[in-house]
């Protein structure tokens, strides 16, 4: 017959499963600290020799770091998903830049349907408060504020789809949007024309996510990217033209 007699399974390796569970969901972040060892050991209702033991296996396996003096941490996990030649290579040339944009704005649809057909009522709440938070930045000179909202509001919708392939991949793509090597999230809201443009597509997502209309949320979706790309087709042209008029400019002084 073809059974097995039931082990009884280690405390430190339930530890582990729910660990890997919290990192595999997205709930857990690269680079958060998890509670010092008493706390998270009384919250798990675990030895605290148990516990680091599962920790220690996690961090063997490189899904957990310590920090001396710091703690235990999530370990940088997106910083791995490309290599750093690879990114150097992403960040010199344009044509990576556009694929970036066309990736997203697949991947955006995607989640934006997911996430009004999938998401819980918490989920929804959640892109709601981040929108609202965009609205009361908008106001604001300084776009930095509005432009970090911008990434978070992007991701909630992901995390909303419940797909956790989407969810790590996502976050991976704006991990080297937040790092710089595309282009700068601030740059595209510095005219105020172009963020009001923006908060109005932000606005008919949203609204499409809460009254859970997938293909509207999409289409928004879409559209929003397809404006992204617009804008940096703009700005790259301005970079070139600007380029030539000054050589232009340096030949004639010279020849002057």
């Amino acid at each position: 017959m073809p059974f097995q007699r039931i082990q009884p399974e280690k405390l430190s390796q339930s530890v582990v499963r729910q660990i890997e569970l919290l990192l595999l969901r997205g709930v857990l972040r690269p680079g958060e600290r998890l509670p010092a060892e008493r706390e998270l050991a009384d919250r798990l209702g675990v030895s605290r020799p148990s516990l680091r033991d599962a920790l220690a296996q996690l961090q063997k396996r490189g899904l957990l770091e310590s920090r001396a003096g710091a703690g235990v941490f999530v370990a940088e996990l997106l910083d791995s998903a490309f290599s750093d030649s690879l990114v150097r290579l992403f960040a010199e040339h344009d044509e990576a830049l556009f694929d970036y944009i066309s990736f997203r704005r697949d991947m955006e649809g995607m989640s934006a349907e997911r996430a009004a057909r999938h998401g819980s009522d918490t989920d929804l709440q959640v892109i709601d408060t981040l929108f609202r938070k965009m609205e009361a930045a908008h106001g604001k000179r300084d776009p930095s504020e509005e432009a970090q909202l911008d990434a978070e509001f992007h991701l909630s919708i992901v995390e909303a789809s419940h797909n956790i392939i989407m969810l790590h991949m996502m976050r991976a793509m704006f991990d080297l949007l937040h790092k710089g090597v595309f282009y700068n999230r601030q740059m595209i809201f510095r005219q105020r024309a172009t963020r009001d443009d923006l908060l109005a597509q932000h606005k008919a997502i949203n609204s499409a996510i809460q009254a859970r209309d997938p293909q509207a949320a999409k289409a928004a979706a879409t559209a929003h990217l397809d404006f992204v790309e617009r804008i940096m087709n703009d700005y790259k042209r301005s970079e070139h033209n600007e380029a030539v008029a000054r050589l232009r400019f340096e030949h004639a002084q010279d020849s002057a």
